[in-house]
């Protein structure tokens, strides 16, 4: 373990070498190279500074005075990017020193056809004149059209419409989609608002999916529109398909009171796919297999190719066992009164 001693004997060696390197001539010599080096740099840099640069600056925008019963859908940019040349310090001081004031616009001086407001740059020009030095020459302005739509607080609500692809992974599905909100509220001229039906999700993809997610989807923007909120958040539940059969009966109908149907064999099975959450709640009462008396009158055979009427939502992929079946018109005898 290093002593006392030692660290105070190393450090007074270091003292030592360091005060005999400055006392000598080699260091004389370096530090009056170093001052002739920044006296040329000093030099160098104002001489730089003398001459004529161009630079970027930026200006904020502010929309003053909106009356609060309208409704801004299409906003102002926020900022200017304003193109300038001038001496090289003249820069440097815009750089270092300058916060440059907002380039405020009054709504009431302002007006358009259908709320549409156009304000060009010359009509705001000398509001950033005003905040640039005499010497400094002005030389574009971007944008160079300050554009604004307004509402006057005239609204609807829309339904949210999905503008995407979502698949799931192999052995699942999306029973739903579930929209949060289902519908936003829009403001947008009278002519405009009467053009909109729905509000569009962006278009997004998410592929192979196999659990349930919750994606925030943005309103794709209508121009001189605006959408409260601009995202809605969209749920894909996720169920895992499995298979069942039930066993259906065969009925007929419109047949004659005198007749009656029978059938080879008098049930079918059908079997299908369904999600684990709806496997319990779908039976054999979910599904109809009816057999119109007609449809089997027009037949040139015994034989009946069996489909269904109606299919239960959220079942896929069904099979029936027989496909085809044997029948008989069976004569009743009927009792007069």
């Amino acid at each position: 373990m290093v002593g006392r001693r030692e660290i105070v004997l190393f450090y007074s060696r270091l003292s030592k070498k360091i005060k005999d390197f400055l006392l000598s001539k080699q260091s004389r010599e370096f530090f009056v190279f170093l001052l002739f080096f920044f006296i040329a740099g000093a030099f160098w840099l104002l001489q730089t500074l003398n001459d004529d640069f161009e630079a970027e600056l930026t200006m904020p925008v502010r929309l003053r005075g909106v009356p609060n019963s309208i409704v801004i859908t299409s906003e102002l940019p926020s900022e200017l990017k304003v193109r300038v040349k001038d001496k090289g310090v003249a820069l440097l001081n815009y750089a270092i020193a300058r916060n440059f004031y907002p380039v405020n616009l009054e709504f009431n001086d302002y007006k358009g056809a259908n709320n549409h407001i156009k304000i060009y740059v010359a009509e705001f020009e000398k509001k950033i004149r005003s905040q640039l030095n005499a010497s400094t020459h002005l030389l574009s302005v971007h944008p160079d059209t300050l554009e604004y739509i307004y509402s006057t607080g005239k609204s609807r609500y829309v339904p949210v419409k999905l503008q995407g692809k979502v698949t799931s992974d192999r052995q699942y599905y999306i029973p739903d989609t579930l929209y949060n909100p289902d519908s936003v509220l829009v403001y947008a001229p009278s002519a405009l608002l009467d053009t909109i039906s729905y509000a569009y999700t962006e278009k997004f993809i998410l592929e192979r999916i196999s659990d349930t997610i919750i994606y925030k989807a943005a309103i794709r923007p209508v121009r001189g529109a605006k959408f409260v909120p601009n995202s809605v958040e969209l749920i894909f539940p996720v169920d895992i398909y499995t298979e069942k059969t039930v066993e259906v009966p065969l009925i007929g109908t419109n047949f004659p009171a005198d007749k009656t149907l029978r059938t080879f064999p008098s049930k079918v099975k059908v079997t299908f796919q369904v999600g684990m959450s709806k496997f319990k709640d779908i039976e054999a009462e979910n599904f109809a297999i009816r057999i119109p008396y007609e449809d089997l009158l027009r037949l040139q055979s015994d034989k009946y190719k069996v489909t269904l009427k109606t299919i239960p939502i959220g079942v896929s992929h069904i099979r029936i066992s027989p496909e085809e079946i044997d029948f008989l018109i069976e004569q009743m005898n009927v009792n007069a009164d």
